[in-house]
């Protein structure tokens, strides 16, 4: 699956934004660079986190991805999660007190999980900002990011609503209103996989490295993140009303929950061995 930028607005300026996000030359440039100096650990107050979890048919999910990677799967399934939220002040962890100068972009995240424990594949990463969309591909492998026409990611009263519009870019489609719910049970499908919704949740939230494939080098990078999610504080949603192409013709409704708040904090980025 192409992760190739295209620029939300026609014309000119998109198109130089473009080649610019999508540079193999500067990806090259950087990587010379970068391998010989530290890696400077990110951080950010992340709040309204809304996890929205399909379980897609396993082979089908399996072409959307490299080969040689092997997806966790239960009964010829596989969870298909998207994660959305507002950043908190996203910056350089040495920065201290003044990361509360940094901006807090919307992110949304969209990704499988690995046979091996622990471990997600990148399949789309999306921000509303051109600064860090462009930022994150041109000085890091591991978020090759899209920006979509419109991004709004927003609570309402107990709920959520999402909408992330492509405009004439890259970024991929969803809509998704969510409401508070009191009932902690899986629907059927995610039942036939995890015992409880307790395990379902901390399977889904609880990862510590994120997976994808460096386009033109034939190898992955590796990213090791902390994401320490409070499970006691996770809030059972349902949806809705949701649309989403990328999680499949004649998807159901998708399994959702949401965190409040957690500490996110990006701890490295290596390529892995060839």
């Amino acid at each position: 699956m192409t992760n190739n930028y295209i620029h939300p607005t026609p014309g000119l300026p998109g198109r130089l934004l473009a080649r610019l996000a999508n540079s193999r030359r500067i990806a090259t440039a950087r990587r010379a660079v970068f391998s010989r100096l530290p890696f400077l650990t990110l951080e950010s107050d992340v709040r309204d986190v809304v996890y929205l979890t399909w379980m897609m048919d396993a082979a089908d999910a399996q072409a959307m991805v490299p080969v040689g990677v092997r997806l966790w799967q239960r009964n010829g399934l596989t969870p298909f999660s998207i994660l959305t939220y507002r950043h908190g002040h996203f910056g350089p962890a040495l920065a201290g007190p003044a990361r509360r100068l940094m901006p807090s972009p919307l992110q949304s995240n969209w990704r499988f999980y690995l046979e091996e424990p622990g471990k997600v594949y990148f399949v789309r990463n999306i921000m509303d900002s051109a600064l860090h969309a462009l930022g994150t591909r041109m000085f890091s492998d591991i978020l090759p990011t899209h920006l979509p026409g419109r991004f709004v990611h927003a609570r309402e009263g107990e709920g959520y609503f999402t909408s992330i519009e492509p405009g004439a870019g890259s970024a991929p489609l969803l809509e998704a209103r969510t409401r508070a719910n009191s009932q902690r049970v899986l629907p059927p499908d995610l039942a036939g996989a995890f015992a409880n919704w307790d395990e379902a949740v901390a399977f889904l939230a609880c990862q510590h490295m994120a997976v994808i494939e460096v386009p033109g080098l034939g190898r992955m990078v590796e990213s090791a993140i902390s994401l320490p999610i409070p499970l006691d504080e996770a809030l059972p949603l349902v949806a809705e009303s949701v649309n989403c192409p990328m999680a499949g013709a004649g998807a159901g409704t998708p399994f959702c929950f949401a965190v409040p708040r957690v500490r996110f904090r990006v701890l490295s980025e290596s390529l892995a061995a060839s």
